[in-house]
């Protein structure tokens, strides 16, 4: 399949390009590439054969067993050495993850595996990228990484689905792998053991799922704080609570760089004169609280950056001036950043999903709303307005509470204690992954209140920002009179949301 999309495997990755690797995409490796993955190939071979007698020295997974294991023998056919790392690690269980995680956690396995220390064939590599300009996606299942020594488990389903094994999706169906390569155009993948080690031994899984829902949560945050704006505009509330004056005596840096972008978008609006002197804290407060998420974000931002440059991998080989170069066995396989990170932003998605329904309430409220009917119901009683929407974000903020307990405490002694301490980066990568996407349906709700709320008597905003994002929504949702069921409205204002430029 022909794309336009073209991504170098010399180039630094970002969430967007992740986001990218959901759909087809020309995935390259350039001749440094080649040249990098040619040498790390060479020291392994050298250091693994020696003089040809035997091993020169033990290699981790070449020359020896897994994990625990490491002190037997290893097998010594490389095809069998290669099924011997897949096979144990089929114990995967749960939902599938979703194709989009599965094909940027192999994006950056690529992109790892292409800066040549690993010590895999230049085909490998080659080969993976073949994958993304096809629908191919393997089945991975969710259950079964404690982002230790890699995502093993399901980097190894992956890996399995790409050699024909296991079950894979083609254009959005799941049939077994096999089936999946053949149609779509590519070639089972033959693996020695060293390949097959490097392919599942990194946290992949955990950083694609971090940096999507990082990027996901970054675009609620923006959101959420233009609703908020649009919500102290259609209501007429007194912008004082955004003095730079203020804000300044606060000191935090992204308070200030929040309600200086926040001014921005109440620039020209006009305060009613009628509410009351100090706002509820959800409009008071909120730049407090968006800037304190600001400055976490900012945190995660560079924990992401990181975690999609480096080589997440054991052993790696490194070339030496002269000679043979040498193999270091470590530890650059251990998730422990992306999961402080991952648990981190779940605290935030958790606050600014309470920030999103704490607003909707205050807007549906008839004794804080200005004066806008129950639930923002042309005709209470007769119709039920957004009655529907709030009990739904009320179990959004507590599905998202729920799962917000940090991960990366949980530690948990395995694999005969080779793994005595574990990060759990991989559950809270995903888990805040899930979390993202509900705090996009609580945006999606607060716009759609908004919306409603112009409808049912609510003043047109002062300000030209917020004007025009009222007239986007506007333009795409049609008001709730009558009732009708807004499931699928929520989801078209979120995807607004995420889709417009906001500032």
């Amino acid at each position: 399949m022909l794309t336009t999309d073209t991504v170098s495997l010399s180039d630094p990755l970002d969430p967007a390009v992740l986001r990218r690797a959901a759909g087809l995409l020309t995935v390259t490796v350039d001749d440094a590439s080649r040249a990098r993955l040619a040498q790390g190939h060479r020291v392994f071979r050298t250091l693994r054969d020696g003089d040809g007698t035997g091993p020169q020295r033990p290699i981790y997974g070449a020359t020896t067993g897994f994990g625990a294991l490491v002190g037997y023998a290893g097998r010594a056919d490389e095809a069998d050495q290669c099924d011997n790392t897949l096979a144990h690690l089929g114990a995967g269980q749960g939902p599938d993850l979703p194709p989009g995680v599965v094909r940027a956690a192999l994006l950056i396995r690529a992109r790892s595996l292409a800066q040549g220390v690993s010590g895999v064939r230049a085909d490998v590599v080659e080969r993976l990228a073949e994958m993304f300009a096809t629908t191919f996606t393997p089945a991975v299942p969710r259950y079964g990484s404690v982002g230790a020594s890699g995502d093993l488990i399901p980097l190894a389903y992956a890996t399995q689905a790409l050699r024909g094994r296991g079950h894979a999706y083609a254009d959005s169906r799941r049939m077994p792998a096999a089936e999946a390569l053949a149609a779509t155009g590519l070639r089972p993948l033959a693996l020695d053991g060293r390949d097959a080690l490097a392919l599942v031994n990194g946290t992949s899984v955990t950083t694609a799922a971090l940096a999507l829902a990082h990027d996901a949560v970054r675009t609620a945050h923006r959101s959420l704080t233009a609703l908020t704006c649009l919500l102290a505009d259609l209501l007429g509330c007194d912008t004082g609570f955004l003095d730079a004056d203020l804000m300044r005596a606060y000191a935090h840096p992204g308070a200030g760089g929040t309600a200086a972008r926040m001014r921005q978008w109440l620039e020209g609006t006009e305060p009613s004169g009628t509410r009351p002197l100090q706002e509820p804290y959800s409009i008071r407060c909120s730049p407090q609280l968006l800037g304190a998420a600001e400055d976490a974000l900012r945190y995660v931002d560079t924990v992401v950056a990181a975690d999609l440059a480096q080589i997440s991998d054991n052993p790696l080989f490194f070339p030496g001036t002269a000679g043979e170069g040498k193999v270091v066995h470590g530890g650059n396989f251990f998730g422990q950043p992306a999961a402080f990170a991952a648990d981190l932003l779940a605290c935030v998605t958790a606050q600014l999903g309470n920030l999103a329904e704490r607003q909707l309430d205050l807007l549906v409220d008839p004794h804080r709303n200005g004066g806008l009917p129950p639930l923002l119901a042309t005709r209470p009683g007769v119709q039920h307005g957004l009655q529907g929407v709030q009990l739904a974000t009320t179990a959004f903020v507590a599905e998202i509470r729920r799962n917000a307990t940090p991960a990366a405490m949980q530690s948990l002694p395995t694999n005969l204690h080779n793994q005595d301490v574990v990060p759990f980066g991989t559950q809270a990568a995903l888990r805040a992954h899930d979390m993202a996407e509900l705090l996009g349906l609580l945006c999606g709700s607060l716009a759609l209140g908004l919306r409603q709320a112009v409808h049912v008597g609510a003043r047109r905003p002062t300000a030209p920002r917020c004007a025009d994002l009222l007239d986007a929504l506007s333009a795409a949702i049609d008001p709730v009179d009558p009732d009708r069921p807004l499931d699928a409205d929520v989801r078209t204002a979120a995807r607004l949301l995420a889709d417009r430029a906001l500032p």
